[in-house]
C-alpha cells in the first residue's frame, strides 16, 4: 500500500506542474486565483498521501496547516489583491 500512496502523490505533483503554467500564464486574475486555490487543496493531498505511505504522523499536521494557509492567502487575495473594480474605491 505504502508503493500505491508514493505513485499517487506523484502524478498529483505531475498535476501541480500543470497547475503552475497557469497560474503564470492565466488570462485573469480570477482564473490565477482559482488555479492557485486548486495548487493548495493538491498540495494538501500530496502531503496526506505522502503521511500515509511514509507513515510519518507529523505530516498530517502539515497538511493541516497547508489548508489553512491556502484559505487564507485567497481571502487575502480577494480582500488586498485587487479583485475589486477601482471604480467601487477601495477601503
Amino acid at each position: 500500500m505504502d508503493d500505491l500512496h508514493l505513485l499517487a502523490a506523484l502524478v498529483l505533483l505531475a498535476t501541480v506542474t500543470l497547475g503552475l503554467i497557469r497560474v503564470f500564464i492565466g488570462t485573469g486574475r480570477v482564473e490565477r486565483l482559482l488555479a492557485l486555490q486548486l495548487l493548495g487543496t493538491t498540495a494538501v493531498a500530496i502531503v496526506l498521501l505522502l503521511a500515509e505511505g511514509l507513515e510519518l504522523a507529523g505530516l498530517r499536521d502539515l497538511a493541516l496547516v497547508l489548508g489553512l494557509l491556502a484559505a487564507t492567502v485567497a481571502v487575502a487575495f480577494v480582500r488586498y489583491g485587487g479583485l475589486h473594480s477601482r471604480k467601487e474605491g477601495s477601503r
